[in-house]
């Protein structure tokens, strides 16, 4: 049976151009974030806690919002009351930006996907860092774990690429739980190349030697479009420098699923990066002991059971909680 959500809120939603209706649903959201009546409201979405602990953090159930969803931290206190496990804001860049021309989010009903070529926009890490300290400061700050999702400035060159990740993770790693270094979305010119052992490799240890004092567990998000021999580089560099956990997946240019008279450039999400999304969890599974938290395709208890069953510690929606809404915590977590 159909959720109220599935049959009344989103049907509205989808009325509108995606981002639109993007933007009005963050908008509700950090309305609620700031009224303790519509917090309790949004309270009644919430399922038994079921804990786990990964990378030394407890988290109040297994399931998380993905970054993209909330880019600028707007609404912690309502994703929280909605009964998320654990939230990731972002993705945050060193300097505000506003991404790339609109139209940039594409809906497939369909296929239960999206197409987003949206480029990082963002507050900045200035911006984002006064709003969460703001927060903090009063008595509404989220009682589960913030994961802060951090990456390379548009107009920053590859070359300094290392001082701008490290701008970010200065401003914004008192706030966070733990920080996601953020090198594999396809909407970022040269961003991916971040992946390749010396770049991914510089990297981390300059972020390793600034997390001596605060010690906060970072992680990686990657590409569901590396080849078993570039996972492998990955998951070796990673070793190497004591990463914390790896998100698999970002979205995909594998577009196959899309008929080609809709296609759009840009990233894929949803039911269709279902199978590459698991198949990159099990392979880091089988060859680490690095945490995975697994994102990409998850839409029902099933496709959660088999993200868990590849090895997967976490899982993070962001697609499948735009088509089902937030009943999809519910099953996931009734499931288990």
């Amino acid at each position: 049976m159909r959720s109220a959500y599935e049959r009344l809120v989103r049907p509205l939603l989808f009325s509108l151009d995606a981002e639109a209706a993007h933007h009005l649903a963050i908008a509700l959201l950090r309305g609620a974030s700031h009224v303790d009546l519509a917090l309790r409201a949004l309270q009644s979405f919430q399922v038994a806690p079921k804990p786990k602990t990964v990378f030394g953090l407890t988290f109040r159930n297994p399931i998380g919002l993905a970054a993209g969803l909330d880019k600028n931290g707007v609404a912690l206190p309502a994703w929280a009351a909605l009964g998320f496990g654990f939230i990731e804001i972002g993705t945050v860049t060193a300097k505000a930006q506003p991404g790339n021309p609109k139209p940039r989010i594409f809906r497939f009903a369909e296929q239960e996907a999206l197409i987003n070529r949206l480029g990082f926009n963002n507050d900045g890490a200035v911006a984002i860092a006064e709003r969460l300290r703001k927060l903090r400061s009063g008595k509404r700050w989220p009682d589960v774990p913030l994961g802060i999702n951090i990456g390379k400035s548009r107009e920053t060159p590859l070359e300094q690429t290392t001082d701008d990740y490290l701008y970010s993770f200065r401003l914004l790693r008192e706030f966070a739980d733990y920080i996601v270094l953020n090198v594999s979305s396809p909407n970022t010119p040269g961003l991916r190349e971040l992946q390749g052992r010396e770049a991914l490799a510089q990297l981390l240890r300059a972020v390793r030697e600034k997390n001596q004092i605060a010690r906060k567990p970072v992680l990686i998000k990657i590409s569901p479009d590396l080849s078993s021999d570039e996972l492998n580089e990955v998951i070796a560099t990673c070793e190497e420098n004591e990463t914390a956990g790896i998100i698999a997946t970002n979205t995909t240019l594998d577009h196959s699923s899309i008929p080609p008279t809709y296609d759009q450039p840009g990233g894929l999400s949803g039911a269709p990066l279902r199978e590459k999304s698991t198949t990159l969890v099990r392979a880091i599974a089988a060859r680490s002991t690095i945490p995975v938290i697994a994102s990409g395709g998850i839409v029902d208890a099933q496709s959660a059971r088999e993200k868990f069953e590849a090895g997967a510690h976490l899982l993070q929606v962001y697609t499948g909680y735009i088509y089902r809404g937030p009943n999809l915590i519910r099953e996931i977590v009734e499931s288990l």
